[in-house]
């Protein structure tokens, strides 16, 4: 017996270690079986190409290039997408299920529908084909270019950094072409241009996204009767947000079926978002009937207009980035059937389709990290933030369009997140409304706790460390996605030489 009794402590403490090593295997195994999936989706597609492609010459270039833009492709899903939705998701208006499902589904009809089928072969006029020696370079420095690209996403996905994927490509490109032919190779005054967009991206869509919330805090947050205002305003708000989205998927989703100027899709915009205030209206009146006069009850207001917008994002990102993946791949693919480099180039379908699966494919298996990121992590948002957030990015879109000026959508995305979240600083130090509203409602069940002694009066409400990461991001985005892909071309070109 006590031999037993003294048996039973070390087997108990056997027993936990081996189902310590059952739960750490496990946990591998998770981790594992994400970029297992991945593997399998970019061999899919360089099977899928193989089966298209037959014994063709080429047919080795144009299946490692499928391989290499899927692997792109899922890239810009894990990173560029969740900036879609993430504001949707910190404010609790939809579930993180709830975000990947809507945002796979309207990305992929976004690239499918609207994804354009032309794209230049160098992304953009960055760099001059005639600059290159032969179809045999260009196709290199496009493959460099891919995967760079790629490598740099893929590394500021894994540290939590939303990075622009349009910047990275044009990085790549550049990065590729000055080491196949120089600096002279390179269309500077386009360059300049992007970098002028790392500064007028961020702060138009953060000014834009705080003159939004400083209207909805002005007209409808702190009135007295909260509930008169949001019946009143709300329903402008949506016709906005319906218009700006009409507006912006006019220009892109109809271009392949008749040319349409700004002009003309301004009014297209202007037509919807009459129709959409007519609709609404009603609609706001009936759900906001028995309300409660408090924030909680306008944060409820705000929700369904916040999901169309997620949506609407979605699809307008999966129209416009989807060249990001597909564009260098679709001019390979040109490339080397025809053996020459052409200006512009058709998209095939099946081309078209790995860009838009892999975007969704990569959202649903590695977007949650920077979902929770950006939507929940830089700043404390909620349905009307993130409503502010959404319309900043649809409208600074159209701005920069109308001006000529080039954007990003991720800068512009976070960059309203920041100016939400700066504004909110400003705003709860300095707000004269705010204190009169205040002192007029004591007992409000919205009012926040006063600042204790160890509290100061002045709060951060946006986290600096974030703030300060991703603008360093950014900042070396396009020089490194430059530098890796001339390291790449330098060594492919070394081993075809060799």
């Amino acid at each position: 017996m006590p031999q037993s009794s003294g048996m039973k402590p070390t087997l108990d403490k056997d027993l936990s270690k081996v189902g310590q090593i059952e739960q750490a295997s496990q946990s591998l195994s998770r981790s594992l079986l994400m970029p297992g999936l991945a593997l399998v989706f970019i061999a899919v597609c360089a099977v899928f190409a193989t089966i298209l492609t037959g014994s063709a010459p080429e047919s080795f270039i144009i299946v490692a290039a499928a391989a290499i833009g899927a692997y792109m492709a899922l890239n810009i899903g894990a990173n560029d997408v969740a900036n879609n939705v993430a504001p949707a998701v910190g404010s609790k208006a939809l579930s993180m299920a709830g975000a990947l499902a809507i945002a796979a589904v309207c990305e992929s009809a976004g690239a499918l529908i609207a994804g354009g089928d032309v794209v230049g072969t160098v992304s953009k006029g960055i760099i001059d084909p005639s600059g290159l020696a032969d179809s045999g370079t260009f196709i290199l420095a496009m493959m460099s270019a891919l995967i760079a690209a790629a490598l740099w996403i893929n590394l500021a996905t894994l540290v939590g950094a939303p990075v622009s994927t349009t910047h990275s490509i044009v990085g790549g490109v550049a990065g590729a072409g000055i080491a196949a032919a120089g600096l002279s190779a390179v269309n500077w005054p386009t360059m300049s241009q992007i970098a002028a967009s790392w500064v007028i991206s961020p702060l138009l869509g953060g000014i834009i996204a705080a003159c939004f919330l400083a209207f909805i805090k002005t007209a409808i947050i702190y009135q007295d009767d909260k509930i008169a205002a949001a019946r009143r305003w709300v329903p402008l708000l949506v016709a906005i947000m319906t218009g700006a989205f009409a507006t912006y998927l006019a220009t892109k989703g109809l271009k392949h079926i008749m040319d349409i100027n700004l002009q003309t899709a301004g009014l297209i915009g202007l037509a919807m978002a009459m129709l959409a205030w007519m609709v609404s209206s009603p609609l706001i009146r009936r759900q906001s009937k028995g309300m409660e006069n408090r924030n909680k009850s306008l944060r409820e207001l705000f929700k369904l207009p916040l999901i169309f917008s997620a949506a609407l994002l979605s699809f307008a990102h999966g129209a416009n980035d989807v060249a990001n993946a597909i564009g260098p791949l679709a001019a390979i693919v040109s490339t080397a059937q025809s053996g020459a480099v052409a200006a512009k180039v058709g998209i095939p379908l099946w081309v078209m389709a790995i860009g838009a699966l892999g975007i969704s494919f990569g959202l649903i298996m590695f977007g949650p990290k920077l979902i929770r990121m950006v939507g929940d992590q830089i700043t404390k948002l909620n349905p009307m933030r993130a409503f502010c957030v959404a319309l900043s990015a649809a409208i600074t879109v159209i701005v920069a369009s109308a001006l000529g000026l080039p954007v990003s959508s991720t800068h512009i995305a976070v960059g309203a997140v920041f100016g939400v979240g700066f504004f909110r600083e400003w705003y709860t130090a300095n707000s004269r409304r705010r204190r009169e509203y205040m002192a007029r409602n004591p007992r409000n069940p919205d009012r926040e706790p006063k600042p204790t002694k160890d509290q100061p009066r002045y709060r951060r409400l946006v986290r600096r460390h974030h703030f300060m990461t991703i603008i360093a991001a950014w900042l070396v985005t396009v020089p490194a996605a430059g530098g890796l892909s001339a390291v790449i071309f330098l060594v492919f070109q070394a081993f075809s030489q060799g």
